[in-house]
């Protein structure tokens, strides 16, 4: 399924969401999409993904750059020619 890039972010949110993560506000309009779609469903704590929503995000590839991803940080090497005595 092709969908905007916005709209695979809130989905990946409520997928996080509902894996028991905390995950920052889901954008309305975007919801609301995702929901027309059969992605997601309106519930009572807010959206939550739909098994439809769960088999099209499987489908997607993994983004880059996203700020979930893993990330190794940056490390600097102690070399002895940065040290001055």
């Amino acid at each position: 399924m092709d969908i905007s890039d916005d709209l695979r972010h809130a989905l990946r949110n409520l997928s996080r969401k509902n894996a028991g993560a905390e995950v920052a506000f889901i954008n309305i309009s975007d919801a609301r999409q995702l929901t027309e779609l059969g992605l997601a469903t309106r519930t009572r704590q807010g959206w939550d993904i739909t098994p439809a929503g769960m088999l099209a995000l499987n489908g997607m590839p993994e983004p880059i750059g996203d700020e979930e991803s893993s990330v190794t940080p940056f490390q600097s090497s102690s070399r002895s020619e940065d040290v001055e005595d």
